[in-house]
């Protein structure tokens, strides 16, 4: 039997409100209030509504309208944020329950509309069927060349739709696709394909030289397949992979060849640099790539007929999952280019009738740079979603090309710290309740400017970041929570490096997210800088352990340090390489070239400066806080330094008319 409201006391109320409200502060408030609750209700002889009034009055005029005002402005914010994530949770624990993996996702698609347009590239056209059924092939070969449930294949190869189609007919016999950035070469490639443990490299006729020149480095055993014919004379062994496709099946794969997979078993691998060292295989599995397409899709309010440009390569998490994900699950078309193009943008956007177009920072910033031409307010494109969109380009970009909603997100590819700016707060990348923080457990920690390490508090736990203060993103691991789990890589030391203990409480885990944010009073989340030994350039995270390791086995050996300087007007940072060189005696072409055949682009250093020694910590460690506060200024710096002329492939001195040129953006980097 139901009792009476008068017949609560206010003490059963009040122990209400502080299971809800676990911090420490709150409940003191609330047990304040509680007390002047029940002095109301006992010895002033009001109702109900009385003791509410005055609660409110004393409140407010205690500073509690700077709370309210926060309620007030973030109050819709936050409402729909949380019925997105209970919608989240609802579905993550369907598909779960019933063990739905992405492919099983992508039949039930293809069974809705067949002849819909999936993938448009360049004059092509991948219908949902064709798509199916090249796909269910690729999975028939596979899995009659003996490959089953647990394996790895590697795939290499530039961005177009039978990428997706490849790794999707690995995945529906249970086959992980460890999907390789097609910017890497020599040990950076090896090193890749290697640690993923693959069995065999799927890779495109385009990238053949890349293979060869580092097939010394891979696994013996290691088995290669071609998509598409290369253009060189053929000088390790390999199989031609489309005619072994072209005759295969393309009925659905026989389930009764391997186990069926589940919600929570391995789709892909996905290469991110973490923080240190070269670039890890990220475990994404069939529930990840579900819950960042779906919250996506949701948060931003995509529709299903909305048409994506996708520009950026589908080996990343933004390309692979956030942008094929909407096809793949929720039948939207994707118009893939295989690399960016600032001068064509535009023409695609109008030539494929995009309403959504995807981009990273440095995308906004070429664009901009563009002169106007007709199609850049012709087309019908009105959400951009990425990340990296500085706050000086975010208005100017919006009214220059007449785009209504920006959808700004961050998110770790191997982590749980994923957030997005869903009333597009200029500058912000995400939010955070400023009402009920605890209810998703990411937080702003203090860390050690110099070393990166966390800061910790006299009880041992970490000393959150108040808002104005910048602080490393951590987000809480709660075990069994599908949105809350740390998967990590697939090499499991590094994976422990990832996690920190007694964050918010003691015996709890978190996982380290690597950046640096600042939160405003409203929980708007501001992204600040790298922490650790990783900096962005040109939407790439550059591992420096990585570019030093390259460039001191190209100078024999060296005492060589790199960091991130920033670049006046560019996104990002701009790798420094400062080597060790007392007798002045480097060949910087050379160098130049060889630098070239080692890394990506983007992990070129841009500058060099030369120096007689090296700085090292006690326990050796190269000190780099000084020399990237320092920056590339030579009017500042007394050592030789030089940059990167890309258009003269070499090092040229770095003087003050050249350093004007750069931050001028006459000389481009």
């Amino acid at each position: 039997m139901f009792r009476p409201v008068s017949s609560y006391r206010p003490a059963r109320i009040l122990r209400t409100f502080v299971s809800l409200f676990p911090e420490r502060k709150t409940m003191l408030k609330l047990a304040g209030y509680g007390a002047l609750a029940a002095v109301l209700w006992r010895y002033g002889g009001l109702g109900w509504a009385g003791v509410v009034g005055g609660i409110t009055a004393v409140y407010l005029a205690t500073g509690g309208w700077k709370f309210a005002r926060i309620v007030a402005l973030t109050l819709p914010r936050d409402l729909h944020a949380l019925t997105s994530l209970l919608k989240f949770k609802m579905a993550m624990k369907k598909h779960a329950r019933n063990k739905t993996t992405i492919p099983d996702m992508f039949r039930e698609t293809v069974a809705r509309h067949p002849n819909k347009v999936a993938f448009l590239y360049e004059d092509q056209v991948w219908t949902f069927q064709e798509l199916d059924e090249y796909s269910n092939a690729v999975g028939n070969y596979f899995s009659q060349m003996g490959y089953g449930s647990g394996d790895v294949v590697a795939l290499y190869m530039e961005s177009r739709p039978v990428f997706v189609a490849i790794w999707l007919g690995l995945a529906k016999i249970g086959v992980v696709a460890a999907l390789i950035n097609f910017n890497l070469r020599m040990e950076s490639l090896a090193h890749c394909i290697n640690v993923s443990q693959a069995k065999a490299l799927i890779f495109g006729a385009e990238l053949f030289e890349a293979v060869v020149k580092s097939r010394s480095l891979l696994n013996k055993d290691l088995q290669l397949y071609c998509q598409g014919r290369p253009s060189m004379r053929a000088i390790v062994s390999y199989t031609d992979l489309d005619p072994e496709v072209a005759s295969a099946p393309k009925l659905p794969p026989p389930m009764a060849i391997t186990e069926k997979a589940t919600f929570n078993d391995t789709l892909l691998y996905i290469y991110t640099s973490g923080t240190t060292g070269l670039p890890k295989a990220a475990v994404v599995k069939n529930s990840r790539y579900f819950y960042m397409a779906n919250a996506v899709h949701h948060l931003f309010g995509l529709r299903k007929d909305d048409v994506v440009y996708c520009t950026l390569p589908l080996y990343h998490t933004a390309g692979g999952i956030l942008g094929v994900g909407q096809a793949l699950i929720f039948g939207m078309t994707v118009a893939v280019r295989r690399k960016f193009s600032a001068s064509n943008f535009w023409d695609d956007c109008v030539k494929y009738n995009c309403t959504v177009i995807q981009y990273i920072g440095e995308i906004c910033r070429y664009l901009l740079a563009q002169p106007s031409r007709p199609a850049e307010t012709q087309h019908r494109v009105r959400v951009a979603l990425g990340q990296g969109l500085r706050a000086r380009n975010w208005e100017h970009f919006m009214e220059r090309f007449g785009i209504k909603q920006v959808a700004e997100l961050y998110g770790a590819t191997e982590g749980n710290v994923n957030i997005a700016n869903v009333p597009g707060k200029i500058g912000a990348c995400g939010f955070n309740s400023a009402i009920v923080p605890w209810f998703y457990p990411i937080r702003l920690v203090r860390v050690d400017e110099g070393t990166g390490e966390l800061l910790r508090g006299p009880d041992g736990l970490c000393i959150p970041a108040q808002a104005g203060e910048c602080g490393e993103l951590v987000g809480k691991i709660i075990q069994g929570d599908p949105m809350r789990e740390y998967d990590g890589y697939a090499d499991k030391q590094a994976t422990k490096k990832k996690i920190a203990y007694d964050v918010f409480k003691k015996g709890d885990m978190a996982f380290l997210s690597g950046d640096v944010l600042m939160m405003d009073e409203l929980g708007f989340l501001y992204f600040r800088d790298r922490s650790g030994d990783t900096f962005r350039w040109k939407g790439e995270n550059v591992s420096t352990m990585e570019v030093e390791g390259a460039v001191s086995r190209l100078l024999d050996h060296r005492d060589t340090v790199v960091y991130g300087v920033e670049v006046p007007g560019l996104e990002g940072r701009a790798g420094m390489a400062a080597v060790a060189d007392q007798n002045n005696s480097l060949d910087l072409k050379k160098l130049a070239s060889s630098l070239k055949q080692a890394l990506p682009g983007y992990a070129i250093p841009m500058f060099l400066r030369l120096t007689k020694n090296v700085d090292t910590t006690g326990t050796f460690k190269l000190k780099k806080t000084d020399v990237r506060k320092e920056g590339f200024n030579p009017d500042v710096i007394s050592d030789q330094m030089y940059y990167m002329d890309l258009s003269a492939g070499t090092y040229k001195p770095l003087d003050s008319a050249a350093y004007q040129d750069i931050v001028s953006g006459k000389i481009r980097l």
